[in-house]
């Protein structure tokens, strides 16, 4: 288990450089967000800018671990780390701690244990490890349900914490099996669907079907070689029967805080004067993040002077608001940079994938590049009004161990991945 001295292994020095700025970076604008003008205690565990040094601390342990461990054991035990990191999740609805709304967490005296930080990592190996086994052809319709299943499981047990902003990242694994071969169709499929739902919400039932019936029909009919009149009637019908379970689901199933966003978003409120009575309360956390940010301007308050942070203007700013804390104190010169660092990181790291001589680790490697990528686009978008607030952490910025390890672990099992494969001919 433990690394031979006979093998070779040479890190990728650019990609360890890039985590740890992000890291360092992270952590300076967690203590810019929980400052309050005191005198900063690097070691007050009452403070969370010291809890998340304790943490970064604790992460320099777990990269030395990772490293220090044969990159076959992670493919070879990629199964049972899966099924481990099932049985934490289902766990949570026994022994979970529920916090705003969501049992996601496992108390451990002052601390909290998220399981489904690290799920991501397991079910990242589990699908490279299904898909790369020489008995797996992924286009093959078995072979294709059977790795569906694999992203779907735990998927559905963070849906059902609920944390509805985890579950969209295990859409990161449809990227890594395009690559793989998995027919376009599917993302093809999967942008209707999501273009359906949107529709079917800010237009209506009927009005959405009649739109997708004419796209439907004009299709059907101006093709050369037509098939069978029952396949776009069938279309049709499932695409009634998801617009009609999407309201259903939006009207009578979804948290109202939930749903409250998404009425903001999409603008659903026919009344302008609630509407914009909602916007003041259910959008108050992003019209507080815009402000900070806009106030910023192009270099920025400078560390530790932004009043809208220290101020405690932004709530949750810590966490799924970070970055308002970069564009107020860094301005648009740190917020380009930092974008800048992220986006050479997940190039980086797809760079190093297309790379390596194993099917696993390549699949693997994009699985790391399409999480974070996700992670990053979700929370920025959702900091700057582009997408509804869904409460997705900012990787290696927001507050919190669970969250820091979980990218930790899903970054430096690549690294080790990489590093050992001149020993792979």
């Amino acid at each position: 288990m433990l690394r031979q001295t006979d093998r070779h292994y040479k890190f990728d020095w650019l990609t360890i450089i890039l985590f740890f700025i992000l890291v360092g970076f992270g952590w300076l604008n967690i203590l810019s967000a929980t400052y309050g003008g005191e005198t900063i205690e690097y070691f007050n565990l009452s403070k969370l800018y010291s809890k998340q040094l304790i943490f970064i601390g604790l992460s320099a342990i777990i990269i030395v671990f990772i490293l220090s461990v044969q990159a076959k054991f992670y493919e070879r035990f990629s199964s049972i780390i899966y099924l481990v990191s099932l049985l934490l999740l289902a766990g949570l609805f026994v022994f979970g701690k529920n916090i705003n709304g969501a049992t996601s967490w496992y108390p451990i005296g002052s601390f909290t244990f998220q399981p489904g930080e690290f799920a991501k990592v397991a079910t990242a190996l589990a699908v490279a490890k299904y898909v790369s086994d020489l008995n797996t052809d992924i286009n093959k319709f078995n072979d294709q349900l059977k790795t569906f299943a694999i992203i779907i499981v735990p998927a559905l047990l963070v849906l059902l914490q609920p944390d509805a902003g985890s579950t969209l990242v295990y859409g990161a694994f449809f990227f890594v099996l395009y690559r793989e071969g998995l027919p376009h169709i599917y993302l093809i499929v999967g942008l209707l669907l999501i273009l359906l739902s949107i529709f079917s919400l800010k237009f209506g039932v009927i009005n959405t079907l009649l739109i997708a019936a004419i796209v439907v029909f004009t299709y059907y009919f101006t093709r050369k070689k037509r098939p069978s009149i029952v396949q776009p009637i069938t279309v049709l019908l499932l695409s009634a029967l998801l617009a009609f379970g999407v309201r259903f689901f939006y009207e009578n199933i979804l948290p109202d805080h939930q749903k409250d966003r998404i009425t903001v978003w999409l603008s659903l409120e026919k009344d302008p004067v609630k509407l914009e009575k909602m916007k003041k309360t259910v959008a108050y956390n992003l019209n507080e993040s815009e402000k900070a940010i806009s106030s910023g301007g192009f270099k920025g308050k400078g560390f530790l002077e932004g009043t809208r942070t220290t101020g405690n203007f932004v709530p949750e700013q810590e966490t799924d608001y970070i970055f308002s804390t970069v564009g107020e104190e860094w301005g648009f010169i740190g917020s380009f940079l930092t974008v800048v660092t992220f986006i050479i990181l997940i190039i980086r790291i797809l760079f190093l994938a297309e790379r390596q001589k194993n099917q696993f680790s390549r699949m693997y490697g994009y699985a790391v590049a399409s999480i974070l990528f996700l992670h990053f686009m979700i929370n920025i978008g959702m900091v700057m009004g582009l997408i509804p607030t869904i409460g997705i952490p900012l990787p290696f910025f927001s507050y919190g161990g669970s969250g820091l390890w979980g990218f930790t672990i899903l970054v430096f099992i690549f690294i080790k991945l990489d590093s050992n494969r001149i020993n792979e001919w």
